[in-house]
């Protein structure tokens, strides 16, 4: 068996340790000119699933729905009203706030 004298004899190691304090610049991962895609959601199939939510709420004589669901429901629909109009998203909020206290009041 022979023996090594010297670090950077043995097979695939080197004789000089890299500096792990030492800052490397990064490169750009995705190249120059990449853009981050934005999403905007379709406003009719927005409105369509308000709609769907305020007929579940306008339909019920009671509240029936579960503190997960309602509480859900209280934070989603503003901010899916956002997405449309300033005047249509407050019409709309507006009378989910109506039906979520009439439902409360029963």
């Amino acid at each position: 068996m022979a023996c090594i004298d010297r670090f950077d004899e043995m097979p695939g190691m080197t004789s000089r340790q890299p500096d792990l304090f030492e800052i490397e610049e990064q490169t750009d991962l995705f190249g120059e000119g990449f853009e981050t895609p934005e999403y905007r959601p379709d406003p009719d199939s927005v409105r369509l699933d308000l709609q769907k939510m305020l007929a579940e709420a306008r339909a019920a004589q009671k509240l029936t729905w579960e503190p997960s669901k309602l509480l859900l429901y209280r934070t989603i629909f503003p901010q899916m009203t956002n997405w449309l109009s300033d005047e249509e998203g407050s019409q709309l909020r507006f009378e989910f706030e109506t039906e979520l206290k009439r439902l409360q009041a029963a």
